[in-house]
């Protein structure tokens, strides 16, 4: 057998625009799928110097909306201290990146801060005590339904005036995060048949510099995910031993949040 038809057999790599170059040709062996999650920190404007947050993990629940502990860590990225005044206009931290997980309802979000919080005001530093952030995290209640195969990028959008409380005459400063999070989902799909069924057959689209590749299943099927809306020159590439031409499907248009049926494909 040739690598041709190994990869065909063996392979699961599915592959999104930014940090993959090929799909598995059976996204449905898994029952439930899975969907693929970027979550990014904004901040509204507030009338402080700078409020500075220790981000350490997030954490999200999913297809379990009980107050039990079984929340998934995210394996955060870009962890560390940040001032929430500098994440506005347009600036944002990226705190997970294309992190996949099992489709299905998002429950919520838990966003875990450290012990390094501060408030500057009027150009003296103020600790901010955050108890609750520290010991179990910032629940967001978000109750969203991941499709499979695409890709969400969920924006947390922390409110500095309304997040930061003065504690009566004590003189603390405590946080009491406020936030909100809002979705957007980034990609689309194409997906189709081959014929005939018993040829080895790679399907595949060029995005930017990456190629977002497949090959079709014992059925014919095949499902290219991770594409940004747009339109896409298919490259239909049977095994070279099949003695089959390579063909191109031209102008398959991909809009985001959907699956793009192309007819069925004849080898000739």
């Amino acid at each position: 057998m040739n690598s041709l038809k190994l990869k065909s057999f063996f392979l699961l790599i599915i592959c999104s625009f930014s940090l993959y170059n090929c799909n598995d040709d059976d996204a449905s062996s898994n029952s439930q799928g899975t969907s693929k999650l970027t979550v990014k920190l904004v901040d509204e404007p507030g009338d402080y110097e700078h409020v500075y947050v220790e981000i350490i993990d997030v954490r999200v629940k999913i297809n379990n909306d009980s107050e039990d502990d079984n929340w998934q860590s995210l394996e955060a990225i870009n962890t560390g201290v940040y001032d929430l005044l500098d994440l506005t206009g347009g600036v944002n931290v990226l705190l997970a990146d294309d992190y996949e997980i099992p489709s299905g309802t998002l429950n919520q979000i838990r966003l875990v801060l450290g012990e390094d919080n501060s408030v500057v005001i009027d150009g003296e530093s103020f600790l901010l005590s955050t108890p609750s952030a520290q010991q179990s995290g910032l629940k967001i209640r978000v109750n969203e339904e991941l499709a499979p195969n695409f890709e969400y990028t969920f924006w947390l959008d922390f409110d500095v005036d309304e997040s930061i409380v003065m504690s009566g005459n004590s003189g603390n400063i405590i946080l009491k995060p406020v936030l909100r999070a809002s979705a957007e989902i980034s990609t689309g799909t194409i997906s189709g048949s081959i014929s005939p069924i018993d040829v080895q057959t790679e399907i595949s689209v060029t995005v930017g510099d990456d190629i977002v590749s497949t090959y079709a299943d014992e059925n014919g099927a095949f499902l290219l995910v991770g594409l940004p809306g747009g339109v896409y020159d298919i490259t239909i590439t049977p095994d070279p031993e099949s003695e089959f031409s390579e063909e191109i499907i031209e102008n398959i248009e991909v809009v985001v949040g959907e699956n793009t049926v192309v007819e069925t494909i004849y080898l000739e």
